[in-house]
């Protein structure tokens, strides 16, 4: 089941169905609107086939690709290759990545934002830090 404001946040989408894959970095999966997908797929057509780097890449990336739709009652299936992948066992959560919906065994996502592998203000300054894009100096 899709939480409900979660579902209401995508309601502009839930017409033109959903594309659910693998994700590339985590052990989850990701949730593309279809809108999402298609610029995904200019961007990933731009791609020259001859270079083997390249076909190997989309070969992988699109590994798994299903489209999907949320029904009325507001429930996504998910197949079991992905569920598989995923290691989706009872619990589920659903994190927002900007763009796209995550969707994560509840212990796997716990794991993946504990930091005992990173530290975050490391991160957080090493990626954000030299953005600036407003002129009062605050990103």
């Amino acid at each position: 089941m899709i939480p409900a404001p979660l579902k209401k946040q995508l309601a502009s989408s839930l017409q033109e169905g959903f594309v659910l894959k693998r994700s590339v970095f985590q052990q989850c999966l990701e949730l593309y609107p279809m809108d999402e997908w298609n610029l995904m797929m200019q961007k990933i057509n731009k791609l020259n086939r001859f270079v083997k780097k390249n076909n190997d890449f989309i070969r992988r990336f699109t590994a798994g690709v299903k489209i999907v739709e949320i029904d009325a009652l507001g429930r996504l299936l998910v197949p079991k290759d992905l569920v598989s992948f995923s290691n989706i066992s009872k619990d589920v959560v659903f994190s927002s990545a900007v763009n796209i919906v995550e969707i994560w065994d509840k212990d796997l996502y716990e794991k993946s934002i504990s930091g005992e592998d990173m530290d975050f203000a490391d991160l957080a300054e090493e990626v954000m830090g030299n953005i600036n894009d407003d002129d009062n100096g605050i990103s």
